[in-house]
């Protein structure tokens, strides 16, 4: 029995019961170390990053398989893509907010603009690293590399899609982006349906929608069992791939013309929510709609739950700012 099959015979045990399981870093060091027993080409790349990115087994099995440039993320893009322009399954794995700030050029130029399909994995991402600040926070990784053409971009909810994003990853011949965070995160919120570009629906309820990705999907769903003992029915839907979007799914859960309510690890400008209202708006359209996320200001400090609970991006801020869209 696999992994995958494993985690299905769970979540039919366990039913409507969510059960927390591994931080996904680890599901995805996991994973990787699986692919590597079977496959030479698997190889990881790391910018001083193999703690943090849980590599260190990783590299103690298939030291053959991971290359180490240092703190150096520049380079790290560039080894990674001439490894995958050699027909390797390259990793690039960095902390994302060095990643999509510091190698931005490298990624457009070297990866997307010469289609080299390099698997960027971007951990401690959105506000992971905590008090330490805006400087060590990737608020902006989705609207940068939304902008760029060739690239999927793909935030995993919780432990199942993890590792069936990273196996996915690793059969991918374009480019794609995926990005972690450090706590712990359920092992599976749905179904064990998964296909880069498609949503997965959680949650069905008929008065409002919550379309959410990555670790803002936990909250939204313990918001929605939370409205329902106020007698609101609310949609979950874990909308792992920001681009390309399932725009069909999301289509389907607004025609029926009640709010919706994005919410995502991310700055408001330019993520989740900009890039489904404009679709939504661009093709008629005209529900409630309301963006959670982290507003266009400096960042509170604080720890991850801290800065959730300061943002409304959290079980009790999302159902009051839910009961405030359906008024």
């Amino acid at each position: 029995m696999n992994s995958l099959e494993q985690l299905e015979m769970e979540t039919k045990e366990i039913k409507n019961e969510v059960l927390l399981g591994k931080p996904n870093l680890e599901v995805f060091s996991a994973t990787m170390q699986k692919l590597a027993e079977t496959d030479r080409g698997i190889m990881a790349v790391t910018s001083d990053s193999r703690g943090s990115g849980k590599l260190v087994p990783f590299g103690q099995k298939f030291p053959e398989q991971i290359v180490e440039v240092g703190i150096a993320e520049q380079n790290l893009v560039g080894v990674a893509t001439g490894l995958a322009a050699m027909g390797k399954k390259a990793f690039a794995v960095s902390p994302a907010c060095f990643l999509t700030a510091r190698s931005l050029e490298q990624i457009k130029n070297d990866v997307c603009y010469s289609d080299n399909p390099v698997k960027l994995i971007g951990i401690s991402a959105g506000v992971s690293y905590g008090a330490l600040g805006s400087t060590h926070h990737s608020l902006h990784d989705y609207a940068v590399l939304r902008a760029i053409n060739n690239i999927t971009i793909v935030a995993p909810a919780d432990n199942f899609e993890t590792e069936a994003a990273i196996r996915s990853a690793a059969e991918m011949e374009t480019p794609v982006y995926i990005r972690f965070g450090k706590k712990a995160m359920p092992q599976n919120l749905g179904s064990i349906d998964f296909e880069f570009g498609k949503g997965r629906v959680l949650k069905e309820g008929s008065d409002l929608t919550f379309v959410a990705t990555g670790e803002g999907v936990w909250p939204a769903y313990q918001a929605a069992l939370k409205l329902e003992e106020e007698g609101i029915h609310a949609t979950v839907l874990s909308i792992h791939t920001i681009k390309p979007l399932d725009t069909g799914l999301i289509e389907k859960f607004a025609s029926n013309g009640q709010p919706i309510l994005t919410v995502e690890e991310h700055s408001v400008n330019g993520g989740l929510g900009e890039a489904v209202a404009s679709h939504l708006f661009q093709n008629g359209f005209r529900n409630k709609f309301k963006i959670v996320g982290l507003p266009d200001d400096h960042t509170v400090h604080g720890s991850q739950v801290e800065i959730f609970d300061h943002y409304g991006i959290s079980e009790e801020g999302l159902t009051k700012t839910a009961i405030e869209l359906l008024k």
